[in-house]
């Protein structure tokens, strides 16, 4: 089962999270630098503070919380100890560049949780070889939306129609760490459906996606846990597909980004 990702720091919606089976909630405290790296796009810019972790953390009985600290500088120690201390179960560091980047935040952690990588920039695409065995460490997690345009892609998935995402999964399983990457919208919609992220997911061997914010737009009267209930049902039937047809989904998809990444680069 992979784990659905929830970012919020709403109690309520943190309560209705712990309910459903192999979700993980996420608490983001990454404000170092985004506004301006994400200038003029739609995309999330977080209001949550340390407290927050807390006040979800009390509401998990069974779902893990994970917590995005800011990039690596002077008020990390502080930053770490206060979420240890409300009870992070694993810590993510967005915007590494290089290898001992990750590892100066490995020794600060000094084992007290594991490390989730962000990997979101081209310097750390390149060195991945390189900090691969930082201790400490148990999941990569590619984030598409700073790679892409790190990248000088068009499209957020473009990094998986080129095939970048089965090279960073196949160093990282043979690692034995977990791998997942990118937000998923509700299965048929989006400018790539959910269902086709989905397909990919299962093909990478992905161990955890992000419900974007898209996941929970729309004024039907779907409710949350019957949309996340659907992509379940779709993640099992995925897996029953023989390899035939893993192998033509993926080329579809393939197509599909490319297709969209070109209209984009018309409309530019």
């Amino acid at each position: 089962m992979i784990d659905f990702l929830q970012i919020t720091n709403d109690p309520g919606l943190a309560r209705r999270c712990d309910l459903l089976p192999g979700m993980r909630l996420f608490v983001d405290l990454e404000i170092h630098g985004k506004a301006q790296r994400q200038a003029g796009r739609n995309t999330f810019i977080s209001s949550h503070g340390i407290g927050d972790v807390g006040r979800v953390r009390a509401q998990l009985r069974r779902a893990r919380l994970m917590v995005r600290l800011n990039p690596l500088h002077a008020g990390t120690p502080g930053e770490l100890d206060s979420v240890l201390a409300q009870g992070a179960d694993s810590l993510m560091l967005p915007m590494f560049h290089a290898p001992d980047e990750l590892r100066s935040f490995s020794a600060l952690v000094a084992g007290r949780a594991p490390i989730v990588a962000l990997l979101e920039t081209a310097g750390a695409l390149q060195t991945l070889a390189a900090w691969i065995d930082t201790p400490g460490l148990s999941e990569v997690f590619v984030g598409l939306n700073d790679l892409h345009l790190a990248l000088g892609c068009r499209f957020m998935f473009e990094p998986l129609a080129q095939g970048l995402l089965d090279r960073v999964a196949a160093c990282v399983h043979a690692r034995g760490l977990r791998f997942g990457f990118g937000g998923i919208a509700r299965l048929d919609e989006g400018l790539l459906p959910g269902r086709s992220v989905l397909a990919e997911h299962l093909r990478l061997g992905s161990a955890a996606v992000i419900l974007s914010r898209s996941f929970h737009g729309g004024a039907d009267a779907e409710s949350f846990e019957d949309r996340v209930q659907a992509l379940r049902q779709a993640e099992r039937a995925l897996r029953e597909r023989a390899a035939q047809q893993v192998e033509g989904d993926r080329l579809r998809i393939r197509a599909d980004i490319e297709a969209i990444a070109a209209r984009m680069g018309r409309s530019a």
